[in-house]
């Protein structure tokens, strides 16, 4: 059905080498005397696009990850690093960060895996392979939460009895013979490192000694800036312009200075105290494989060291000590860093903010179910004006209402009452009537704010329009407004900006306890709130409310409200003068047509407008035919997983990709849990864009270009669990198909050529098994 593209090519001929050369025998040991001297880079491609995609992050199945050669020394673990009912802190295990030898790894609990334990499970997936095209067997389940037995070498024989069809690759497709004897004669030999150390080029080595020089500048106001740039780029993939496209580099800290070897300070959390002795800012090279979920990208190069002169450095500010260290400093950080002008930090996050807001859904956190359903499933996201923000042009702003603006993260170290008042929103409501008043008091606000108040970018940066896509557990963002006009939109200020950093990003601990967890999913859900009535503020007075209702419908949704002491304030006035009876999609259509071809003012597939419209006359442009599907209600909808990716393929021409998002509806986001329970299904719509978005596809539809009507038709005729199996049947790739690997192969090749330093593995943990009678919703 799919044709194998360049990489699938590489793949086969790369394990047809191996196979060749070891004229491959289950039973011989000579396999491993023949390859002990080969090269084992080719390994490494097989290993990225059939292990990695599912054992990365720390959601990786018993924590293997297998991104680099040390975590496969590392090998797996019976620990659960998510555990929503951990009483207290668990040990960190971060690769390349809690330990730094095997015999460490193994006191914290991890059991080897190589070479026995992996040749083992690769022989078990072997012998007992599935059926293709076929669901996979009840016993293997896919839900993240299952109850992994994670076999230590000793366990095996066990495991292998009570999980016969639990061999590896889990629950998928085989592997081919190529590869599995590539992999099996790899790991006869001892599984050698795949990968050989990264040159770097002389010229990038010289920018790397003059921003580690800059960084660790001595003079107090340069140490206030470089802490608060690593607390706020510590999790960045660094890459310098005109760089390799697949060279990054961490920002860390180390108690060694430059040119000397790194030694990285571990910490919980960036703003934790380093220690008395002195440390310095090093920039090291990223050396494990990049896997999209993780992958959070800041370029760096000349003109960005000039930006950050002029925001920090020329500006006139003094400082006569430095602030200390720890979760009440890290709680505040108006207060950590209110000597910096809070116009330099607030430009310093929307000069790059589509990636401060991936930050909040990307990053080492992976499992996030009850963390991203504090939002809608899609929704667009502008930024207030710093010149309109009271926060940036009125001094005592912060100095007066900086005590409401401290998170739950400073309590995180008190007793049980502190912890307490983590989950408590009393800050919040005094925050709330302090800023209502500032702004009814300021003389520039009595008019209200108009569309200068929306930042547009200052006619440059698209970063200033974006639009959050939620994907039940995870998230995707880009810039611009995508889709049909949003449920909701949020307008983003600065106290919002750098409290939502902090309390997902910097002061979120993946080991904490449950009461962490707690407090920060439930302070999330204030700043949505607010986010969200800074976008109310932008209405007609009259419609404030009545919009407001609409997104907290139900019983639980009035609850919340009421809980939150929530008043809708149609007391302050609009700015604007709107000329139509939709003023939601006036306002957020208007704010298209400020940034002076930054963005696409229309959305052919999903917002067409004009003779953009026009009906499919053929199967000659797949974009047509499925702005039938895009924007949509119907009962059809509510059976497409979260995100598929639908690959359009016609003879050998170059294939088409789009991503398919279903929008779920919702009465309300107000509660973290029984999500089913606040479902509209009915109100489920389809996102369609072109391209790739998002990093864990749910299913894959490959399509030849002549049957797009058929497939679009077949769509929308769903009624039944039965139809969309025969959907699947006709359309889809099973996790069994023998398709599955190449098609996979084929999106991360696309991958690539959309974007090769934004390009990642993706990760296929969360790839569907339709199955016969399953609920839709």
């Amino acid at each position: 059905m799919v044709q194998a593209r360049a990489l699938r090519k590489r793949l086969i001929l790369a394990g047809l080498a191996a196979f060749l050369v070891c004229i491959w025998d289950a039973g011989s040991d000579a396999i491993a005397q023949t390859e002990t001297s080969k090269s084992w880079s080719n390994v490494r491609t097989v290993l990225d696009h059939r292990c990695v995609v599912c054992h990365s992050c720390y959601d990786a199945p018993c924590q293997l990850k297998l991104t680099s050669h040390e975590g496969l020394l590392r090998g797996g673990s019976k620990l659960v690093v998510y555990d929503t009912k951990r009483l207290s802190d668990a040990q960190p295990t971060r690769l390349g960060t809690d330990a730094q030898s095997v015999a460490e790894w193994r006191t914290l609990g991890f059991h080897s895996v190589a070479p026995g334990l992996l040749e083992r499970h690769l022989d078990l997936g072997r012998q007992n392979g599935l059926a293709p095209d076929a669901p996979i067997p009840d016993e293997l389940g896919l839900a993240l939460n299952r109850p992994l037995v994670c076999p230590s070498p000793d366990e095996f024989d066990e495991f292998r009895d009570d999980h016969p069809q639990a061999g590896m690759p889990y629950a998928t497709a085989p592997l081919s013979d190529e590869n599995y004897a590539l992999l099996k004669s790899w790991a006869r030999a001892g599984t050698p490192p795949t990968t050989t150390p990264d040159v770097i080029p002389d010229d990038i080595m010289e920018q790397i000694a003059e921003w580690e020089k800059f960084l660790n500048a001595p003079d107090l106001r340069s140490q206030l800036m470089s802490r608060y740039l690593y607390e706020h780029l510590f999790l960045a993939r660094l890459h310098f312009d005109g760089d390799s496209p697949r060279r990054f580099f961490h920002l860390v800290r180390s108690r060694t200075p430059s040119g000397e070897g790194i030694d990285v300070i571990a910490s919980r959390r960036p703003f934790d105290d380093p220690g008395s002795a002195p440390f310095h800012y090093r920039l090291q090279l990223v050396t494990e494989t990049i896997v999209h979920k993780e992958h959070l990208v800041y370029p760096l190069g000349p003109d960005r060291m000039a930006r950050f002169r002029e925001l920090f450095l020329l500006p006139q500010w003094t400082l006569a000590e430095l602030p200390g260290y720890g979760e009440a400093e890290g709680g505040n950080p108006f207060s950590t860093f209110s000597s910096i002008p809070p116009r330099s930090r607030y430009e310093f996050l929307l000069d790059d903010a589509l990636f401060f807001v991936r930050s909040f859904i990307r990053g080492p956190v992976c499992h996030g179910q009850t963390a991203v359903n504090v939002i809608e499933d899609r929704f667009w996201v502008s930024f207030l004006d710093p010149d309109a923000d009271l926060s940036i042009t009125d001094p005592s702003y912060l100095q007066d209402g900086g005590t409401f603006l401290e998170l739950p993260v400073s309590n995180s170290d008190g007793g049980l009452l502190s912890q307490l008042q983590g989950l408590s929103h009393s800050n919040q409501e005094q925050y709330l009537r302090f800023r209502d008043a500032r702004y009814q008091q300021s003389p520039a606000h009595r008019a209200g704010f108009d569309y200068d108040a929306i930042w547009d970018g200052d006619g440059t940066n698209p970063n200033a329009l974006i639009t959050v896509f939620r994907h039940f557990d995870n998230a995707s963002a880009m810039t611009g407004f995508h889709g049909g006009i949003p449920e909701t939109a949020w307008v983003i200020d600065y106290p919002i900006f750098e409290r939502i950093y902090y309390n997902l990003v910097a002061g979120y601990d993946v080991f904490g306890r449950i009461e962490h967890q707690l407090s920060t999913r439930l302070y999330m859900d204030e700043l949505r709130m607010e986010s969200e009535d800074n976008f109310l503020i932008f209405m007609p007075q009259p419609v404030r409310e009545q919009m407001h209702l609409s997104w907290y419908k139900g019983f639980l949704g009035e609850i919340r409200t009421y809980w939150h002491r929530r008043r809708v304030d149609d007391s302050f006035p609009s700015g604007i003068a709107y000329s139509t009876d939709a003023p939601k999609q006036e306002f957020l259509l208007s704010l298209l047509d400020r940034g002076a071809g930054l963005w696409t003012q229309t959305d052919p597939i999903n917002r067409c407008g004009g003779t953009d419209c026009a009906p499919p006359t053929d199967d000659q442009d797949p974009a047509q035919t499925l702005r039938l599907l895009a924007d949509q209600t119907g009962a059809w909808v509510q059976f497409l997983p979260d995100l598929s990716v639908l690959i359009v393929n016609k003879d050998d021409e170059e294939a088409h990709i789009f991503s398919l998002i279903h929008d779920k509806a919702h009465d309300n986001v107000a509660f973290m849990f029984h999500e089913a329970a606040r479902r509209d299904p009915q109100s489920d719509k389809l996102t369609i864009l072109p391209g790739l978005i998002g990093s864990y596809p749910n299913f894959y539809f490959a399509v030849e270009q002549n049957q797009m009507m058929r497939f679009v038709n077949a769509i929308k005729s769903v009624q039944t669990n039965a139809d969309w199996l025969q959907v699947v049947a006709e359309f889809g790739v099973r996790r069994t198909s023998p398709d599955f690997w190449a098609l996979s192969d084929q999106v991360h090749e696309f991958l690539t050529l959309q974007d090769a330093v934004q390009a990642g593995i993706l990760d296929l943990n969360r790839y569907k098994d339709p199955r016969p009678g399953e609920d839709p919703t």
